[in-house]
């Protein structure tokens, strides 16, 4: 009994996680202390976030270890709509490095535009360079 238990447990977190994945929700803290964070409130099913997903995924690739970048369906979580104070779909927020709201945009919002927002905060892809050869970076 106890390992149809442990097995059930174990496939059920292994299904999350791999929902978590897939979706894009995210389940850790926003924002990531220390790092430049981009918080994405939108659906899986709004048109606008649906035109934003690949731009998120590529993005996510592009800045890992520079810049966090999440995602919560406010259809599925409508609390986080609330804690966050959204009245329209997508919102984006941009936090700094110490965790401080410095941006809010609603609707659309191209590659581009978020790319210029990393680099006002900070969160340059020149840093990932640099950090991957070793120097320091201010």
């Amino acid at each position: 009994m106890k390992t149809v238990v442990s097995s059930l447990f174990l496939g059920i977190t292994l299904t999350l996680w791999v929902a978590a994945l897939v979706f894009g929700d995210t389940a850790g803290p926003v924002p990531m202390p220390g790092m430049v964070t981009m918080l994405e409130l939108g659906a899986d099913k709004c048109i606008p976030c649906k035109m934003m997903a690949p731009i998120i995924a590529e993005l996510k690739t592009e800045y890992a270890g520079i810049a966090t970048i999440a995602f919560i369906d406010v259809w599925k979580n409508p609390d986080a709509a609330k804690k966050y104070g959204i009245r329209a779909i997508p919102t984006q927020i941009f936090f700094d490095q110490d965790g401080r709201e410095v941006e809010r945009h609603t609707g659309f919002m191209d590659k581009v535009r978020i790319v210029d927002m990393f680099t006002k905060l900070g969160a340059a892809k020149e840093k990932k360079a640099d950090l991957a050869r070793g120097r320091q970076v201010q």
